[in-house]
């Protein structure tokens, strides 16, 4: 069973407004979350429209991203997506959070210094 993971990007972080992504990363997964192929799509402009209809296109399972509008929100749920929102930090722990079944909508991934202390 293949499985198709969208990942709104700003550089190689998780693009902090999903209505302001002009680039997007598409994993598709096969049996046991390996990735068969990522895809990098630059969109033409940010628009939310046009990214809900790439993810409908592309048969997106599952939404990482950072804050998404609530009428968005609800209308990819309806379409049986997977939304984990509110995400910040890099695509690829975001993703490696994901496989381990421990993200969680809210999660701050970014490391930070606190007074000279990595937190």
């Amino acid at each position: 069973m293949i499985h198709k993971i969208t990942i709104p990007l700003y550089h190689e972080e998780v693009a902090p407004r999903f209505d302001m992504a002009t680039e997007v990363l598409i994993l598709i997964l096969s049996k046991g979350n390996i990735i068969e192929e990522e895809k990098t799509i630059i969109l033409p402009r940010s628009s939310a429209d046009d990214l809900c209809h790439l993810m409908l296109a592309e048969k997106t399972n599952t939404l990482i991203c950072g804050a998404i509008e609530e009428e968005y929100y609800q209308f990819l749920k309806w379409k049986k997506i997977d939304i984990y929102d509110s995400i910040a930090g890099n695509w690829s722990r975001a993703f490696h959070c994901w496989n381990k079944n421990i993200l969680k909508s809210g999660d701050m991934l970014s490391k930070r210094s606190i007074e000279g202390i990595h937190v």
